[in-house]
């Protein structure tokens, strides 16, 4: 049996109140996987968590079998993350952008150069690669943060709404890198809160609802938990309001 590209096992954070709570998730490797959830369910959190860049109080992340915890530079090394604001430097253009990731990354000179390049013409981004990033629009500049998540190769690629500002054809270019990715075997996992991409993109469906993982599984699975043939929309509204009974 293959090692799963993410096991979560009993993550738990808390602020003022519980945000995560014991959550239990794995995700098989080379696979495109959509989380979904409630504004405030905690999923932005959890993928903090799982992208290093916020410790859990409790619990265990393996990436690719690495303890995440133990070893997080080795588990960073073969990870993306993607978040829904952009942060990228104003004074650069995006080939240097990503020419400063990938020297961040100590990939080749070389190699770094053509690497841009490929993700550059891959989103569309060519004919803006050498004007300063400070002068793009949210959706440009979503696409140039992708390209520099993605310049070292990862095996694994987290996206907090990464659709946001984007018009339909960004929407469309950015989705057709990544399940590009997905064919090449790297492992996708997404939120989004257009459900429409989450059903026609995600193999299969995690929701969450107040910091616990209340169902899982393909839209057919999911469909026959609540019984009856309905839309993402449908479905996700009714797993939501179980899962608020279930808790209360």
């Amino acid at each position: 049996m293959s090692v799963p590209a993410l096991a979560v096992s009993n993550l738990t954070k808390r602020y003022d109140r519980p945000v995560v709570t014991d959550l239990a998730l794995n995700v098989r490797a080379g696979e495109f996987y959509a989380l979904l959830g409630p504004n405030g369910a905690g999923k932005t959190t959890f993928l903090r968590m799982v992208a290093g860049l916020l410790q859990p109080d409790a619990g265990e992340i393996s990436i690719f079998g690495i303890n995440a915890r133990r070893d997080p530079i080795a588990a960073k090394r073969i990870t993306a993350w993607v978040s829904d604001e952009p942060m990228v430097y104003d004074r650069l253009t995006p080939l240097e952008y990503l020419e400063f990731v990938a020297g961040l990354w100590q990939i080749d000179a070389s190699a770094a150069q053509r690497r841009a390049h490929e993700l550059i013409g891959w989103l569309g981004l060519a004919p803006h690669a050498n004007e300063l990033c400070g002068s793009f629009s949210k959706g440009m500049l979503q696409k140039v943060a992708l390209a520099g998540a993605l310049v070292h190769e990862p095996r694994l690629i987290i996206l907090d709404e990464p659709l946001t500002g984007l018009d339909a054809g960004s929407a469309r270019q950015v989705k057709d890198v990544l399940l590009g990715k997905v064919r090449d075997g790297v492992t996708v996992i997404m939120t989004t809160h257009i459900l429409e991409v989450a059903e026609r993109m995600a193999e299969r469906i995690g929701v969450i609802a107040q910091g616990r993982l209340i169902a899982e599984g393909t839209l057919a699975e999911l469909r026959s938990r609540i019984g009856r043939q309905s839309s993402l929309e449908d479905i996700f509204l009714d797993l939501v309001a179980q899962g608020g009974a279930e808790a209360a």
